[in-house]
């Protein structure tokens, strides 16, 4: 099922279905948010494809009346940003390290044949990131993004602060999640994500990576429900005044990809304090496809679109520059 958070003709916040071939969307009755059917379903012991259709109503919407009009949400939201957690996970996909690991090879003093941190984390998600006899696989890379502050609604512009050295675009895979009263964790499903990082910072230093990822991010536009194909197959733009300057087809999906998302999940909520009632988690699972690694600049106006036919319409986002509104010495004594 595709699933969407949008605004109605009164600028209220809905959910709402959308059909198969992309056309309308069926709004739910009595549902406000995503996050309020999500915990539906957890106390009735439904899933979220069964309380939606539980929910459905008469009224529909033209899906790309809305897009256009920038009426679609992300796909997930706390009503507290504070209670999301937006994370990630890096060096998770066949291939991904080569654009990393030519980042900081320029930086490496050790001998030829040494591997870089990168890469010998890489090697031990190849050789280890698939959990075996019910024991769990090799600990991926992990990162933190911020909070559900940092996330913007697809269409609307990610603000790059103005201390960066770059922006640019990461296309991946995102886990949705609710935290049951329990403790429990519950997957809602899957949404295309645009993680965005600064890759000049990261490149400097890879114990930069954490300064890095500190930056907003895209999810959505749709939530899919239920199983995902092993094998994913998209496309990454940049659009620069209306003509694509980069254009590059990205993989994803368990097939792809050399740890499990069950291994990637566990390394996650292994940690208690990821387990928090009533959070939402929204998880970025990585990417091995970069425009930063084929020499693109990005500058602001530029948009960056990621289509994952799989997970519905694509994600599209103009990049824009924000005044970080802090200076040295902004801390005040009390």
């Amino acid at each position: 099922m595709r699933l969407i958070q949008l605004l109605d003709d009164a600028a209220a916040t809905r959910v709402g279905v959308v059909d198969d071939d992309g056309g309308q969307v069926r709004l739910l009755d009595g549902i406000s948010s995503m996050y309020d059917l999500a915990r539906a379903a957890i106390a009735a012991g439904h899933t979220l494809e069964q309380a939606a259709r539980a929910q459905k109503g008469d009224k529909t919407l033209d899906y790309r009346d809305a897009l256009s009009r920038q009426r679609v949400l992300s796909p997930l939201h706390h009503p507290d940003p504070a209670h999301c957690l937006v994370t990630g996970t890096g060096l998770t996909h066949l291939g991904s390290a080569a654009a990393r690991d030519a980042m900081h090879q320029q930086l490496k003093q050790k001998a030829d044949h040494e591997l870089t941190d990168s890469m010998k984390m890489f090697q031990w998600g190849v050789e280890g990131g698939i959990p075996r006899d019910g024991q769990p696989g090799a600990q991926p890379e992990w990162f933190y993004k911020g909070n559900g502050s940092i996330v913007v609604a697809p269409g609307a512009t990610l603000p790059s602060p103005d201390f960066a050295l770059d922006g640019g675009e990461e296309p991946e895979l995102v886990g949705l999640y609710v935290i049951g009263d329990d403790g429990q964790p519950y997957r809602l499903g899957f949404a295309i994500g645009n993680e965005f990082s600064d890759h000049v910072t990261e490149r400097k230093n890879y114990l930069y990576l954490a300064h890095s990822k500190l930056r907003a991010c895209a999810i959505g536009p749709e939530l899919r429900t239920g199983e995902l194909p092993a094998d994913l197959r998209g496309t990454s733009r940049v659009h620069r005044d209306g003509q694509v300057i980069w254009e590059k087809p990205f993989l994803t999906g368990e097939a792809n990809m050399c740890h499990s998302l069950a291994n990637l999940e566990y390394h996650h909520f292994k940690y208690a304090a990821h387990r928090r009632p009533g959070d939402v988690h929204l998880h970025f699972f990585g990417t091995a496809t970069l425009s930063f690694a084929d020499g693109v600049r990005t500058q602001p106006g530029d948009r960056f679109e990621i289509d994952l036919p799989a997970l519905g319409a694509p994600l599209s986002n103009p990049l824009g520059t924000v005044a970080a509104n802090f200076a040295l010495g902004g801390i005040r004594a009390l």
